[in-house]
C-alpha cells in the first residue's frame, strides 16, 4: 500500500479544486439563479477548478511516499 505524506495546506487546495469543479457543476445544472448570472459563475468556477487540476495533479504525483505498513492505532 502506498502512503502519501501531504501537508494540511496541500490537502485544502486538493479540497477545494474539487470542490470548484463541483459547485460549477452543480450551477450548471440548477435552475433557481437567473440564466446569466448563473452561467457566468459557473462557468468561472469550472474553469478555475479546471485550471487548478494541474497543480494539484502535480502536487498528488510529486509527493513522498512513506514505505512500510500503517501502525494500528488502539
Amino acid at each position: 500500500m502506498r502512503h502519501l505524506a501531504l501537508t494540511v495546506p496541500q490537502v485544502v487546495f486538493i479540497a477545494a479544486t474539487r470542490g470548484a469543479l463541483g459547485v460549477g457543476v452543480g450551477l450548471m445544472l440548477s435552475d433557481r439563479i437567473p440564466e446569466p448570472r448563473r452561467r457566468t459563475l459557473a462557468l468561472s468556477l469550472l474553469a478555475f477548478g479546471a485550471l487548478t487540476t494541474i497543480p494539484a495533479a502535480r502536487t498528488l504525483l510529486g509527493a513522498p511516499t512513506v514505505a512500510g505498513p500503517r501502525a494500528l492505532v488502539r
